[in-house]
C-alpha cells in the first residue's frame, strides 16, 4: 500500500485528557489495548496537544524500505528498528516517522509504545516548553489538600503505598506521572496497576480489567478503586522515599533535603529515570547550549522542591492498619512518632 500518511486507514482513535495537556490517539485497529492506560478521555471536539498514530503492519501492509526510507534519523528511531522502545520495552520492529507534535509508527503490537514510550516523552516535551519539571512519581492528597510525592525503585512499595493510603481516606493524585512547578504538582490521570491480591482480586475479576504489560499485573481506573475522587493539582507538603524491604532496617524517618535530591536525580527525574536525554538532545534541536541549558534549569526545579518539602525514608508494611495509621497522621501533621511506625511493621512480601 502507498504510504500517504494525511490518508491513514484509521479505524479508532482516542483523545485522551492528561490534566494540563491532551494526546490524540488513532489507529488502524478497531480496538486497541493501549487506550486501556488512560482513565480520562477529552471530548472528541477538544484540539490535542499532540498526537500519536498507531499503524499496525498486520492490519494493512505498508512497504517496509519506503517506511525505513521515511523514518527519522534519530537514536530512537534506530532503537525502534531494533524493537528496542525505552528501558526494558522491547517489541517487534517498528518505525518512528516525527512531523512537529505529530508522531506516527509503523509496527506490530503498538501498544507497547503509547504509554511506555510516547507518554514519558511527550511530558518530557512539555514540561521544557512550558518550565515544568517532569517526574516519575505517585501522589496522594490528605484531608488538607497538602500533597505526598512517592518516589522509590521498581518494587519499592510505592503502588502498595499508594493504594493503601487511598483505600484509606486519602484522595488520588498521580500513579505515575507529575509534572511540577512553583510547589504545585499536577496528577497525569492514568490508570492505576494493581495486583490481584486481597485489595483487588474480586474487582479484577468483577470487571474484566485489562492485563499490564507485565505479566501478573492489571490496570483499572482510580475511580473504579478508591471511594474518595481524585484532584488534579494540589500543593507540595511531603515526600517520600519508599524502600519497602522486610529484610532491611524498618522505620519512617525524616531525611534531609540534600539526600532526598540525591535519590530523586536518579529514580524521579524523568530525563534520568527513562533514559530520555537523546531524545531531550534532539527536542533541543541538537543544540548542545540549550540542551544544557534546559537540563540546568530542571535540576534547579529539583533542588528547589525538595528543599520546599518535608522529606521521608519509608521502610513500613503499608498493609498493616496500625503502621498505615501513624505514618498518614505524621504526614498529615499530626505528632507521631517515627519509632511507633517502626515497631507497627510487620514482614509482608510485596
Amino acid at each position: 500500500m502507498p504510504l500517504d500518511l494525511n490518508r491513514l486507514p484509521l479505524r479508532s482513535s482516542r483523545t485522551v485528557d492528561l490534566n494540563l495537556l491532551k494526546v490524540r490517539i488513532a489507529t488502524n485497529l478497531e480496538e486497541f489495548p493501549a487506550y486501556s492506560y488512560f482513565s480520562r478521555e477529552a471530548p472528541d471536539s477538544a484540539e490535542p496537544d499532540y498526537e500519536i498514530y498507531c499503524i499496525d503492519l498486520d492490519r494493512d501492509g505498508y512497504d517496509v524500505e519506503e517506511l525505513a526510507r521515511l523514518a527519522d534519523r534519530s537514536l530512537r528511531a534506530k532503537r525502534f528498528r531494533a524493537g528496542y522502545y525505552l528501558n526494558h520495552v522491547f517489541g517487534d520492529p517498528a518505525h518512528l516517522i516525527t512531523d512537529g507534535r505529530r508522531s506516527y509508527v509503523f509496527g506490530r503490537r503498538l501498544e507497547r509504545t503509547v504509554w511506555p514510550y510516547f507518554v514519558k516523552r511527550i511530558l518530557t516535551d512539555f514540561a521544557v516548553d512550558h518550565g515544568y519539571l517532569h517526574l516519575k512519581a505517585a501522589a496522594f492528597v490528605l484531608g488538607d489538600g497538602g500533597a505526598t510525592l512517592l518516589i522509590g525503585p521498581n518494587a519499592g512499595g510505592k503502588t502498595v503505598f499508594l493504594t493503601q493510603a487511598c483505600l484509606d481516606g486519602a484522595r488520588f493524585l498521580s500513579n505515575t506521572h507529575l509534572l511540577v512547578r512553583d510547589g504545585f504538582a499536577h496528577g497525569v490521570p492514568s490508570a492505576v496497576r494493581v495486583r490481584r491480591d486481597a485489595s483487588f482480586g474480586a474487582l479484577i475479576d468483577r470487571h474484566g480489567l485489562t492485563a499490564h504489560l507485565e505479566a501478573g499485573d492489571f490496570v483499572a481506573p482510580p475511580e473504579l478503586l478508591f471511594t474518595s475522587g481524585p484532584v488534579d493539582s494540589a500543593p507540595i507538603r511531603n515526600i517520600v522515599i519508599t524502600d519497602y524491604n522486610p529484610s532491611g532496617r524498618p522505620g519512617f524517618e525524616e531525611i534531609t533535603a540534600a539526600r532526598s535530591e540525591l535519590f530523586l536525580d536518579q529514580f524521579a527525574f524523568a530525563v534520568t529515570t527513562y533514559g530520555l536525554k537523546d531524545d531531550l538532545m534532539t527536542h533541543c534541536g541538537g543544540d548542545v547550549e540549550r540542551f544544557t541549558g534546559v537540563l540546568g534549569t530542571m535540576k534547579d526545579q529539583l533542588a528547589e522542591l525538595v528543599g520546599g518539602a518535608r522529606c521521608f525514608r519509608s521502610n513500613v508494611d503499608m498493609l498493616d492498619p496500625a503502621a498505615r495509621a501513624a505514618v498518614l497522621a505524621e504526614l498529615g501533621g499530626a505528632d507521631a512518632a517515627p519509632a511507633a511506625v517502626a515497631s507497627g511493621s510487620r514482614a509482608a512480601a510485596r
